[in-house]
């Protein structure tokens, strides 16, 4: 053991039959060289107490000495989730208490009474946990200088979950003003899934200098025990998604294990299936539900109730990706396919939760792509790959953000800001023309908005110094900071008032006037989007656009490039379940795989109709980006489109006429044609000004006592973003929301890569009838409106049908 490690922590580790791992012992080192360091190691392998080892080692009394404990806030701590700061307090007191150290631990988030957080500012604790929300505004005051001056030490824990977004930019520029106020300051990220550490070096060192940074890898724990669910009595489905058929086989497994979570991609899923366990539950076992569209206070009972290990079972979605810290779970169940490799770890090591026992996972596919994805996955878990998100240049809203709560706090010279800025990977690339375009646009709102004095925020000096225009500001800036905007629901009504629902805005985003699609049990034509409105009248044209419900998990290009590969590689189909692998040979024999660096076509007729479908592996918000794209081309050439339906793995379009050559349709001049003009002409820009205008705050959301509406907030954004398009085109927040829409919205990054391989690598395949791999879509139209779960029984006697003819090894049809 290195002598580095005081006494208190040693002889505590002891009294618990526990050893200080190496990658622990060498955080401690990394800190005591004066290096910033990055610990990668897997679930339950201790990684918050390794980061938090160098600040307990520094309240040691064999460190101190005859010195004094260290006075004012030490260390930092900050999660992407409230609830994990407030487990990580109930877990850091109880070694600080048992090693008898002098230091006071609070945490600080939205939810924090506001005397408390006045206290402290003045009288800090020595260690404070908070979010990247409540870090950013505690910088804006003019105390904050005082505050963190004393500051040794910020840990940021999942890194992964929030460095390569907006909240990750926001935490980039903290990060660039602590070191400027605390020179010294060391930085500490931790991860349990990275697939590029080196980036993740690089993101967390100041200047991107990465050789400041000491990347730690932690001890190898028990590999995760991985197991895919297949039907006793029947076979693989070919639709659907919610997994229905394993319910009884579900129930089992909670019957058979102490605790079981339940791990579901959406909360409509989340929810269908807590109510199908629950008609299965004659044992009235107890079992919960948890997702981010319940109420505070019914989270935290259900987070208490597994904390006391009072439930059987838990059904959840990505909130508790990050999970609270319960050892107790014994089984982690994934409904429907998991994604990615590295979210199916971070779900699998919420089971045990210890390093030397292996965590047991257990995948439950939805349909035969999600087994394929599923095994996928599994063999992705058992080879160590990880798969995770690109950095990408940070966004201009956020910086603009920043550079008020930076005026909030003290006045501030523009070239020793910039420099600061500079120093955060995230904005490295800004230059003085940005810049000062930045500047302008929180001086004045802008060129088309200058002569409205509501808009004028901050003014420069003739020094060049730049301030706050009013002091009452800086109290309105901190009612409206913030990163996370809640998704809007849109009101589905006809022209006369009559209200046909709600749909969510994600939906609404991509549609235009003229455009139809099915609601309600009806086709309906778009009028207009205004406010939160879509007016729509009744029309006899088919419904040519499906409508989703609930937030969909993008399929990595990992995963997606494991399962092209699995499909040509015809002599690993012998894993695989009976039907499964008669599925693939079956598609072999009657047309063709689609492998890596293929994009295979098939055109067929069915129903009266001419089908056409894309194997592109894009995932699905770029599958219906393309579908949008390409029956705007159909349409323009005369082949009467008619509509279409996409899932993660492939695009089905249909039409009245045939498409004989595909290859125009693909032509990547679609993307500086038809793509700029679809989102031009949709909602999809303004829905994502709307989000820059709140962030950037060029919109308040709130006054003291009083929040707007999302109605008032996207009136007051669509007026602005009329003028600006119209007087200012090349204004920093558009340029802000083209960016958001090119890249979050419609996932364009991967979209161009298949249009620019489809141009030497397309393979199109005329078939007289539906093919086997395009099944699991044709049986998806008609019913995308549809909660996930709500369909699967239909699902299943349309598929019977297709896949009779699918299957079918014939030639020609009878």
């Amino acid at each position: 053991m290195p002598a580095a490690l005081p006494p208190e922590i040693t002889d505590w580790f002891a009294r618990r039959g526990w050893r200080v791992r190496r990658h622990q012992a060498e955080m401690l080192e990394a800190a005591d060289s004066g290096k910033h360091a990055l610990l990668v190691a897997d679930t339950g392998a201790g990684k918050t107490l390794g980061g938090f080892l160098p600040t307990l080692a520094d309240f040691c009394p064999s460190r101190l000495g005859v010195a004094k404990p260290p006075e004012g806030l030490h260390t930092l701590y900050v999660s992407p989730l409230k609830a994990l700061a407030h487990d990580v307090q109930r877990n850091l007191v109880t070694p600080v208490e048992e090693m008898g150290l002098p230091i006071r631990i609070e945490t600080r988030s939205g939810d924090t009474p506001s005397d408390r957080k006045k206290r402290q500012r003045s009288k800090p604790p020595h260690v404070l946990l908070t979010t990247p929300e409540s870090l950013s505004l505690l910088l804006s005051y003019p105390d904050s200088f005082e505050l963190f001056s004393s500051l040794k030490r910020i840990v940021i824990d999942e890194v992964h979950a929030f460095a390569t977004g907006k909240r990750g930019d926001l935490l980039a520029l903290s990060l660039a003003r602590l070191q400027a106020i605390a020179p010294d300051l060391q930085r500490v990220a931790l991860s349990a899934t990275l697939a590029n550490p080196e980036g993740f070096c690089e993101w967390l060192a100041p200047w991107g200098d990465i050789d400041s940074v000491v990347l730690v890898e932690g001890e190898q724990g028990a590999p995760a025990e991985v197991e895919i669910l297949l039907p006793e009595e029947e076979r693989v489905p070919w639709g659907g998604h919610a997994g229905t058929w394993a319910i009884p086989q579900l129930y089992e497994l909670i019957r058979k294990n102490r605790t079981t979570l339940v791990f579901a991609n959406t909360r409509f899923l989340a929810e269908f299936l807590f109510q199908k366990l629950w008609e299965a539950n004659e044992d009235t076992l107890p079992i919960g539900i948890h997702h981010g569209s319940l109420s505070k206070e019914a989270r935290r009972k259900v987070e208490g109730a597994m904390a006391r290990g009072e439930l059987r079972a838990l059904v959840a979605t990505a909130s508790l990706d990050l999970g609270v810290d319960w050892g107790d779970i014994d089984c982690v169940v994934q409904m429907g396919a998991p994604k990615g490799s590295s979210r199916l770890l971070q779900r699998v090591g919420r089971a045990n939760h210890r390093l030397d026992q292996p965590s047991r996972a257990v995948l439950v596919p939805g349909n035969r792509f999600e087994f394929l994805e599923a095994q996928a996955a599994k063999d992705a878990v058992d080879e160590g790959q990880r798969d995770g998100e690109d950095f990408r240049p940070g966004g201009l809203d956020v910086l603009a953000q920043h550079v008020m709560a930076c005026a909030c706090a003290a006045p501030f010279g523009e070239a020793e800001l910039l420099a600061e800025v500079r120093a955060s990977l995230a904005y490295a690339w800004l230059d003085e023309t940005v810049w000062q375009r930045v500047l302008t646009f929180v001086a004045t709102g802008g060129y088309a908005l200058k002569a409205y004095d509501k808009f004028r925020r901050i003014v420069r000096d003739k020094d060049g110094t730049w301030r706050l225009a009013h002091p009452e500001l800086a109290a309105k800036h901190r009612f409206n900071a913030g990163i996370i905007i809640d998704s809007e629901m849109l009101e589905v009504r006809f022209r006369n008032g009559r209200s046909l629902g709600k749909v969510e805005e994600r939906f609404a985003a991509s549609l235009r006037p003229g455009d139809t699609f099915a609601f309600a049990g009806q086709a309906l034509e778009v009028e207009q989007l205004r406010d939160m409105e879509i007016v729509v009248r009744a029309t006899a044209k088919s419904a040519m656009i499906p409508s989703y419900g609930g937030a969909r998990m993008p399929l990595t290009t990992h995963l997606a490039d494991r399962v092209r590969a699995m499909l040509v590689d015809r002599a690993g189909w012998a894993r695989f379940p009976d039907d499964v692998r008669e599925w693939l040979e079956v598609q072999d024999w009657r047309s063709r795989m689609p492998g890596p660096e293929k994009l295979l076509v098939e055109s067929f007729p069915h129903a009266m109709k001419h089908y056409t479908v894309y194997y592109t592996f894009t995932g699905w918000n770029a599958n219906q980006s393309l579908g949008m794209l390409i029956t705007q081309r159909m349409e323009a050439r005369g082949l009467m489109p008619g509509g279409f339906v996409a899932n993660d793995y492939s695009l089905a379009v249909w039409g009245l006429k045939p498409v004989i050559d595909p290859g125009p349709l693909l032509s990547p001049d679609i993307l500086a044609h038809e793509f700029i003009g679809w989102v031009q002409e949709s909602y999809l820009l303004k829905r994502s000004f709307r989000e820059v205008a709140v962030i950037g705050g060029l919109v308040e959301r709130q006054h003291p006592g009083k929040r707007k509406s999302g109605r008032q907030v996207t009136f007051s954004t669509d007026l602005i973003y009329d003028v600006l398009r119209k007087y200012e085109p090349d204004h920093v927040l558009l340029e802000a929301a083209w960016a958001d829409a090119r890249e979050r919205l419609t996932d364009i990054g991967r979209l161009q890569d298949l249009l620019e391989r489809s141009v030497d690598n397309l393979e199109h395949v005329e078939l007289e009838r539906v093919s086997p791999l395009a099944v699991p879509v044709m049986v998806m139209i008609g019913r995308e409106s549809l909660p996930q779960g709500a369909v699967d029984d239909e699902l299943l006697l349309e598929a019977e049908s297709l896949a009779s003819a699918a299957m079918r090894v014939d030639r020609v049809a009878d």
